[in-house]
C-alpha cells in the first residue's frame, strides 16, 4: 500500500499492548493506542510518539457498546478506513484459579473482556476494515487456551484454570469462526509466551517486547500467509 497503514491495539497503554503498538510504529504505521483509563492512554501515546511513532490515544473500554461505537466513529472521521486491529485487551480473573471455586459472576466478568469484548470491538470496526486493501485482524490468545497443550501429560502451564484458560480457548474459537466468514481478512490468534506483565505478577519469562513479535508478524502478514489459525514465535501452536 502506498498510503499509511492505520491500526489499533486495544489495551495498549502498558505491556504486551505498549510493545505491539511500538513495534507497528515503527514499521511506519499510523496507531491508535486504546484504553480505558485517559490518563494512562494518553501517556503512553504521548511516549510513543516521542520515540518516533506515529501514536494517538483512543479512549476505549472494551465492555462497553457506546465505548466501541464512540472508537469506530472516530476511525471513520480521522482516516475513513482500519487496516490492522489487534484484540489484546484482556483480564486474569482469579487466575490460576479452579473450575470447582469459580462463580458464575467470576466467569462472566473474565468472558466479557476477553470474548465478548473482541467480538463487540471487532464487530463495531468490521466495516472500517472492510475498506482496507489488506485487512488484519490479530486476536490475543494463550498457550494455556490449547485443549492439547492443557491434555499433555507434565506440560506445565501454570496450574489449574477455571475461567482465563477457557475463556482464551473460547477466543480461539471464535477467532476460526471470524477467518471463516471473512474470506477477504487474515484473522489469527497469536500466543505471546509467557510474558512478565501485571497480569501475572510479572513472573512471566519473557519481555513485552518479545512477547509482542507474533503480534506484529500477524498484523503483517503477506496476501499469501495463513488466516484462522493460532501461532507463536516458533511457529502453529495446536488446537
Amino acid at each position: 500500500m502506498s498510503e499509511q497503514t492505520i491500526a489499533l491495539v486495544t489495551g495498549a497503554n502498558k505491556g504486551i499492548g505498549y510493545e505491539i503498538a511500538a513495534g507497528l510504529g515503527a514499521l511506519g504505521m499510523s496507531v491508535g493506542v486504546g484504553a480505558r483509563d485517559r490518563q494512562r492512554g494518553e501517556e503512553a501515546a504521548a511516549k510513543l510518539c516521542a520515540e518516533g511513532v506515529d501514536a494517538f490515544f483512543v479512549p476505549l473500554d472494551v465492555t462497553d457498546d457506546e465505548s466501541a461505537t464512540e472508537a469506530a466513529a472516530l476511525f471513520e472521521e480521522r482516516f475513513g478506513r482500519l487496516d490492522v486491529l489487534v484484540n489484546n485487551a484482556a483480564i486474569a480473573g482469579g487466575w490460576p484459579d479452579q473450575p470447582s471455586t469459580a462463580t458464575p459472576e467470576s466467569i462472566r466478568a473474565v468472558v466479557e473482556t476477553n470474548v465478548i469484548g473482541v467480538v463487540r470491538v471487532t464487530n463495531a470496526l468490521l466495516p472500517l476494515l472492510g475498506r482496507s486493501a489488506r485487512p488484519r485482524i490479530v486476536n490475543m490468545s494463550s498457550h494455556v487456551a490449547s485443549l492439547t497443550l492443557q491434555s499433555t501429560p507434565g506440560r506445565g502451564l501454570g496450574g489449574v484454570s477455571g475461567t482465563y484458560s477457557p475463556s482464551k480457548t473460547y477466543l480461539n474459537a471464535i477467532t476460526v469462526q471470524y477467518a471463516k466468514e471473512l474470506e477477504n481478512m487474515k484473522v489469527n490468534g497469536a500466543c505471546p509466551g509467557y510474558v512478565a506483565t501485571d497480569l501475572n505478577g510479572f513472573q512471566g519469562t519473557d519481555t513485552p517486547a518479545e512477547g509482542a513479535r507474533i503480534a506484529i508478524r500477524l498484523a503483517t502478514l503477506p496476501d499469501d500467509g495463513p488466516t484462522g489459525g493460532l501461532f507463536d514465535h516458533s511457529g502453529p501452536v495446536p488446537w
